[in-house]
């Protein structure tokens, strides 16, 4: 095969079909920018789960003196001294328990002082009317229920509680923008590979009568077929390309040069996980306009 005249026969094609070319580029790179974004996305939250879900507490919030007169959880009394000892021992044993930290209701009241001083709920509390607890951290996040199922019901304790779940409505969210972002990205595919077919199909019959005489002279369907694909892949490539350039600018501007600034509590991915979804783009980029090409000249190239 005569590689000059395979690319004589690209350059042709891809100049007599600019347009849909184009329109096969820009969709072609919105679509895999979203699936490297994606993918991105998904490191991200598997990166905040680590990162935040090792720094989480199981906190065991004591009865106070209100809490037995208002709370049905406490109807036995506020907490004493020996409940307090009893539950610090006990967790202290448990071999799920990393560390066990006691916050007195002094110590609570500063921190809520400190946090929430310019809300007008804070002038009007006292430190008596603040909770002590115990802040527990686990080996393992995921064994919360070993902490609340035997702490929940005992005297003097009026919750467990596992701040795990106000990081899983956060988690959530984003793995739902996740999924939204994977069905946009699969309509925007789907248009791709459409504008492809129809390229292939308009530059198939543009040039019927070259692949008709080249047929008649013992060119093989492959020799035939693959000025065409050459095409599709070409495109795809370059709009596989722009998608890469999307994501790396995406990492730079949007992520290091803003959120990062922005947001102090969030541990962004690096640029390793950008660099590693690259060659998968290039990849998808480059082989599914050449295997979509393939199919639709099966149908089309008829000489």
């Amino acid at each position: 095969m005569r590689a000059q005249f395979v690319l004589s026969e690209i350059s042709v094609g891809l100049r007599r079909n600019l347009t849909m070319t184009f329109a096969v580029i820009v969709s072609v790179a919105l679509s895999l920018a979203l699936f490297g974004g994606s993918l991105l996305m998904r490191d991200q939250v598997s990166t905040m789960k680590g990162y935040w879900y090792d720094k989480v507490n199981v906190s065991i919030f004591l009865c106070n003196k209100n809490d037995a007169e208002s709370d049905p959880n406490c109807t036995k009394g506020a907490v004493t001294e020996d409940q307090k000892k009893e539950i610090k021992a006990e967790l202290e044993r448990m071999p799920v328990v990393d560390s066990v930290l006691h916050e007195s209701s002094e110590e609570a009241y500063k921190h809520y002082k400190e946090q929430f001083g310019d809300s007008p709920l804070a002038s009007s509390l006292t430190p008596d009317q603040m909770q002590e607890s115990f802040r527990i951290k686990l080996k393992d996040p995921e064994k919360y229920q070993v902490v609340a199922s035997a702490f929940s019901a005992r005297p003097g304790v009026q919750a467990v509680e596992d701040q795990r779940d106000v990081l899983d409505n956060l988690f959530n969210l984003l793995n739902g923008m996740n999924i939204a972002a994977l069905c946009v990205m699969g309509l925007m595919l789907i248009v791709a590979l459409l504008l492809i077919v129809n390229t292939v199909r308009v530059s198939a019959f543009s040039r019927r009568r070259e692949t008709g005489i080249m047929r008649l002279v013992g060119a093989s369907s492959f020799y035939i077929q693959m000025p065409f694909i050459m095409e599709a892949a070409i495109a795809g490539l370059i709009g596989a390309g722009f998608a890469c350039v999307l994501l790396v600018f995406g990492k730079y501007f949007l992520v290091n040069n803003w959120l990062a600034e922005k947001i102090d509590l969030i541990n962004f991915i690096g640029w390793d996980a950008v660099l590693s979804k690259l060659p998968l783009v290039l990849a998808i980029g480059l082989l599914m306009p050449a295997i979509a090409a393939f199919f639709a000249l099966r149908k089309y190239l008829k000489v």
